[in-house]
């Protein structure tokens, strides 16, 4: 049993802490409060080769290993986690094509995408579907050679700049179950009837857009159905969504650490009654609760991250860990907020955004509850064993 990171990891990580040190972390604050689109960062995601992460090496990705897509998502939020859902977005989308695309398909799209000159993102929520997404109802109609879709997809990451954007439709509405009528369509940036309607307002995670998609009766060649075959798009999305969930583990534990950093350096520094604050006993108490969260949800996030590089399926290990390091994330803000008092509440320190882009982390890739309720499933039918 090792805990530690090899030595390939380690330099990774130590290349991707001074990126963000350097590129991210001084200009986050004031560009988060200014809408500021941080293009300047994603170049520099482009030139580290970090569009590539879940590309394999054949098409000229990263094809990096799943702790080491893990620490990325974890450092890169350390600086704004904002940042780390341009990448996010891109690269669950990736993984799925790369995993079931047609060979047409991987190399028509995958070099591109792996070093950022084509970026991608997912289509699956709808203004009355989100963690139910059988409920969805754009469809996709055969016509020939050609699917029409007609639809809205609601809070779509990155879709101002996907090319293709992948979007779940339902190509038989009457099959039941649902899932056997459901399909992934590549539908590309150009394509007439294709329209991004608006950015919604966030709370947090801002630096990305995320937008309201509408389909009017675009047309989109077969050719372009994800891996050729009609019935599979619900399966293909929810096994790219166990990438998505390390990815939100990971940010969660990128925000707990930040919190971490910013409360251990202002319990140093700030001083009352005549005494640096970190002498007292409940802001100790605060400090210590963060610490212990942060290294427990961390050590979580890279066993699941681990468990699917060892080839097995990690539905239970991946919303364990995206349940445990999520919860963990906005528990630690929050205590970051009370270390701070209240300059915690002041838009000029860090700790404001951290408890804005927190809460996120328990909705994003399945909503906590729901995902709480599948590794229950898993562990009563024996799927799943802990201990």
């Amino acid at each position: 049993m090792d805990f530690r990171l090899n030595d390939e990891q380690r330099l990774f990580r130590e290349t991707l802490r001074s990126f963000v040190d350097r590129e991210i972390v001084p200009v986050a604050r004031d560009w988060e409060h200014e809408g500021r689109y941080p293009t300047e960062i994603v170049k520099g995601m482009r030139d580290l080769g970090l569009f590539g992460l879940a590309v394999p090496e054949e098409y000229g990705g990263l094809d990096a290993d799943t702790v080491s897509f893990a620490l990325t998502f974890e450092e890169i939020s350390r600086g704004w986690m904002g940042i780390a859902g341009i990448l996010g977005s891109h690269s669950v989308s990736c993984w799925m094509i790369a995993r079931h695309g047609t060979d047409e398909q991987k190399q028509r799209y995958l070099p591109e995408l792996a070093t950022g000159e084509r970026r991608t993102a997912i289509a699956l929520t709808e203004p009355g579907a989100g963690t139910d997404l059988q409920s969805i109802t754009t469809t996709a109609k055969k016509d020939g050679d050609h699917y029409v879709v007609r639809g809205t997809k609601m809070w779509i990451t990155n879709a101002r700049h996907a090319d293709p954007l992948p979007v779940l439709v339902k190509t038989d509405p009457t099959a039941s179950p649902a899932h056997r009528g459901m399909s992934m369509l590549l539908v590309e940036a150009d394509s007439p009837g294709l329209e991004i309607t608006k950015d919604m307002g966030k709370l947090g995670y801002k630096g990305t857009e995320s937008c309201e998609v509408v389909l009017d009766d675009v047309r989109v060649p077969a050719s372009q159905l994800l891996g050729g075959v009609e019935g599979r798009g619900l399966q293909q999305a929810l096994s790219s969504l166990e990438t998505g969930r390390i990815n939100i583990a990971a940010r969660s534990v990128g925000i707990a650490q930040r919190a971490y950093e910013e409360s251990l350096s202002y319990a140093r520094e700030r001083s009352a009654f005549g005494q640096p604050i970190g002498d007292f006993q409940a802001v100790q108490l605060r400090l210590s609760a963060i610490a212990v969260k942060l290294q427990a949800a961390r050590l979580m996030t890279y066993w699941a991250a681990s468990r699917m590089d060892e080839g097995v399926r990690m539905d239970t290990e991946s919303g364990m860990a995206k349940i445990f390091a999520s919860d963990a994330a906005l528990e630690c803000a929050t205590d970051a907020m009370r270390i701070h008092g209240g300059y915690g509440y002041s838009t000029e320190f860090e700790v404001e955004r951290l408890y804005r882009d927190a809460p996120l982390m328990s909705i994003g890739e399945g909503t906590n509850d729901m995902l709480g309720t599948v590794v229950a499933r898993s562990l009563l039918a024996g799927k799943a064993t802990i201990g």
